[in-house]
């Protein structure tokens, strides 16, 4: 069986900082263009698919959740942390979430239009990153959509203390080199469509990458 201890802290830290990960996180209409038009784009390759609904993993509370609604797809929102769902569900009363870990998704097989893992892998240690895809694989129906975007680096392995607001923190972070990332999700039998890397911008310290992959059609 996999060490899932990690999972306590990346719950608990959440938890503790929920309240200002909220105000200070900003919805996606306030996003830059490129961000926001790769969800867009996201979208709109599930809606046109219509395989079905678009699960929003480590959803947080809910403001991307919402906005894929707004782009007229069904979608809800699964995440570990109890204090970012009541969140959500508070702020987003007519969308569904639903506390839950993306490394045992309670979601039937083959039975979603799209998987948005949107900056909620990197707390995630690189050697159970195949099963957090393979779980990705199993719940997509064949033909359906994943985009996955988030920190990237050359393996650093990050131990914040505090975060959002001065708040302790026990998570840690992974941030891997883009090419491993797309080796990782083919191993997990995904096919890659498309990958933009986002180096950062003047006076930034990270670099960000988006990936759309798709789980193959049945023979």
């Amino acid at each position: 069986m996999p060490d899932l201890s990690y999972l306590a802290a990346v719950r608990e830290s959440y938890d503790t900082v929920a309240a200002d990960y909220f105000e200070q996180v900003k919805p996606p209409a306030e996003l830059d263009p490129l961000s926001r038009g790769m969800l867009n784009v996201f979208a709109e390759v599930v809606r046109t698919a219509g395989l079905g609904p678009i699960a929003d993993l480590g959803c947080g509370p809910g403001k991307v959740t919402a906005y894929l609604a707004e782009q007229q797809v069904p979608a809800f929102g699964i995440d570990l942390s109890p204090a970012m769902v009541e969140l959500a569900r508070k702020s987003y009363p007519s969308l569904r979430f639903s506390v839950g870990s993306m490394t045992s998704l309670p979601i039937e097989d083959d039975d979603l239009g799209g998987i948005l893992a949107y900056y909620s892998t990197h707390h995630t240690p690189p050697t159970l990153l195949p099963v957090v895809f393979s779980e990705f694989h199993r719940a997509l129906a064949p033909g359906g959509c994943l985009m996955l975007a988030g920190h990237v680096g050359t393996d650093q392995h990050l131990r914040p203390t505090q975060a959002y607001g001065g708040h302790p923190v026990s998570y840690q972070s992974y941030l891997l080199p883009p090419d491993r990332i797309v080796e990782l999700l083919k191993q997990a039998g995904l096919v890659l469509t498309a990958h933009l890397v986002e180096e950062p911008s003047e006076g930034g310290k990270r670099t960000f990458a988006t990936f759309l992959a798709r789980k193959p059609e049945q023979p």
